[in-house]
């Protein structure tokens, strides 16, 4: 059974950071894409970043470029979104899900399985 589980959240300042953390399990991690996505209060859940399967290639929704930054340790099966500068509209709920495939994708179908999600609240 694949399991993801997202740690990290939490309140911030704006201009604060936080990490998260997305520890996968019943998967071979190493060989599969990652992706980052993010529900915001009464909006669509939208792509936030993703990465591929050795970390060698990144990409990022416009809003958090320069921002955040996706990152993966193959030995322990755990992928990290380092987001710093934060701002209000950052808040939402983050969640981690793993690729059908070696790579990242922005479209949700192409991931398989989801965490539950972990809340992230910036205030002004």
């Amino acid at each position: 059974q694949v399991q993801l589980v997202e740690t990290g959240g939490g309140q911030a300042r704006a201009g604060g950071s936080l990490r998260l953390s997305c520890a996968v399990s019943g998967r071979t991690f190493r060989n599969y894409g990652m992706g980052w996505f993010r529900r915001a209060p009464g909006k669509k859940r939208e792509f936030v970043a993703g990465i591929n399967w050795s970390g060698g290639s990144t990409y990022y929704t416009d809003s958090v470029k320069g921002r955040f930054t996706i990152s993966r340790d193959n030995s322990k099966a755990v992928v990290y979104l380092q987001m710093n500068s934060l701002k209000p509209e950052d808040t939402a709920v983050y969640y981690c899900a793993i690729s059908k495939g070696s790579s990242w994708t922005a479209g949700e179908y192409t991931y398989d399985y989801w965490g539950k999600g972990t809340q992230v609240t910036v205030s002004s």
